[in-house]
């Protein structure tokens, strides 16, 4: 009995670190976000990724939990809505501790959209979107893979939500872009990408930083458990690997692929190594995980230039880094996964399963989404901001003040730098 109350004890201890690792990881995506955005609208992308997480953690408390855990059936859960701690224990964790951590990767899904759809999303229809999100589309998915629904049955493997929480995040995103549309002057009239650059380059990376780090307690926190501390630091390991040679990769891509030494997409393919090797940091080994890391990037060079073209406006590249990599990192268990992976020589039953459920997560996702942002485009005032607003920058238009103030003063006047990227250049 004692000894399972430690055991008990350090799992607890563990699991809620990781969370708190994992809740950490929205001050990261605030950053990533906010300084990949521009300027006149980095207060309202930091509004939105902090009212994800109020608006994530009461919905999941009180119907998502139930959504993707409770009794039901192979599709969804049917009981199990506002636990009040009277549960049965999950493991040795107790029902809050374990709702805890599965809720942090909820609002984490959500945060993802943010990105997508940043700079002309209207603020009220997004934290709707996010609130059904998070109660019927989100737990849904989560429901088929990791509360005993049909792709459990079928041997599907997700260890820590390539799909669970990056495809299906990707999925929402992917058509949040295309109903709420490109930004104003993102395209010319001949369809060519105008650029509108990153306005804040430190931001970004710390907040990069600081998702790498939280990552170990993504990834890690996923044992649920603490009582094979080599298990756990195979995972964080594998998982670093993967981010490291993910940074590398993009950034050499995208020099042989421009020219240029593309700080945005080496950031973005650090997160995208993270993303890929999610899925399979508890059966694939280090160096496996590092061709991982290193493919996982390159793919979202390629699909960030790819969406770009077909006019898909995706402002921090969350479509390509999410629901690209997160379905390639899911299939990456079928190929490099340890006695299963068809590279590993477990021939392609496992391919074929995993590719079932990345398509399967992500197209419920887009489809689903698709369907709730269609919606709440009827309702008055849509999806999207007017576009005075727009050009004006939803911080001044809408939260009424400046991310950084004055910026500059000339006499007895002040003199306010304008973002107006968003303005077409004349011919000259």
């Amino acid at each position: 009995m004692e000894q399972g109350l430690t055991q008990g004890l350090l799992d607890s201890i563990w699991v809620l670190t990781s969370a708190f690792l994992v809740f950490f990881m929205h001050a990261g995506f605030a950053l990533v976000e906010s300084g990949f955005c521009r300027k006149k609208n980095a207060v309202m992308v930091l509004l939105k990724n902090v009212g994800v997480i109020g608006i994530g953690s009461i919905v999941f408390y009180a119907v998502g939990y139930g959504v993707m855990f409770g009794d039901g059936n192979p599709y969804v859960g049917l009981t199990g809505f506002f636990p009040d701690g009277t549960e049965a224990n999950v493991g040795t964790l107790p029902i809050f501790v374990f709702l805890f951590f599965q809720l942090v990767f909820a609002a984490t899904a959500c945060t993802i959209v943010s990105g997508a759809v940043a700079e002309r999303a209207r603020l009220g229809t997004f934290f709707a979107f996010c609130a059904i999100a998070v109660a019927a589309i989100y737990p849904v998915v989560g429901h088929w893979v990791w509360g005993g629904g049909w792709l459990s049955e079928m041997g599907f493997a997700d260890f820590a939500g390539s799909t669970v929480v990056h495809g299906v995040g990707g999925g929402m995103a992917l058509a949040g872009a295309l109903v709420i549309g490109p930004r104003l002057g993102k395209y010319d009239e001949d369809g060519k990408s105008r650029p509108m650059p990153a306005h804040n380059f430190p931001l970004a990376a710390l907040g990069v930083l600081i998702l790498w780090l939280g990552w170990f307690g993504f990834n890690g926190g996923s044992t649920v458990s603490a009582e094979d501390p080599g298990a756990i630091g195979r995972i964080v390991l594998v998982t670093n690997l993967s981010a490291s040679i993910g940074f590398l990769a993009a950034l050499v891509w995208v020099r042989v692929r421009t020219g240029a030494m593309d700080f945005s997409m080496a950031l973005n393919g650090a997160l995208a190594g993270l993303v890929g090797i999610t899925a399979g940091c508890d059966v694939i080994a280090p160096g496996p995980a590092m061709i991982v890391g290193a493919l996982a990037a390159v793919l979202c060079v390629e699909a960030v230039f790819f969406l770009d073209g077909r006019k898909v406006d995706d402002p921090v590249g969350a479509i390509a880094v999410h629901g690209v990599c997160g379905i390639f990192g899911t299939l990456a268990i079928g190929l490099f996964a340890d006695e299963v992976g068809l590279f590993m020589g477990g021939g392609a039953a496992q391919l074929g399963v995993q590719a079932i459920g990345a398509f399967s997560g992500f197209g419920f996702a887009f489809l689903a989404g698709g369907l709730v942002w269609l919606a709440l485009s009827r309702l008055p005032g849509g999806v999207r901001v007017s576009p005075e607003h727009e050009h004006e920058g939803l911080d001044v238009a809408e939260c009424g003040v400046e991310a950084y103030g004055l910026e500059t003063t000339r006499g007895m006047g002040h003199v306010v730098a304008r973002d107006t990227s968003d303005v077409p250049v004349a011919a000259e």
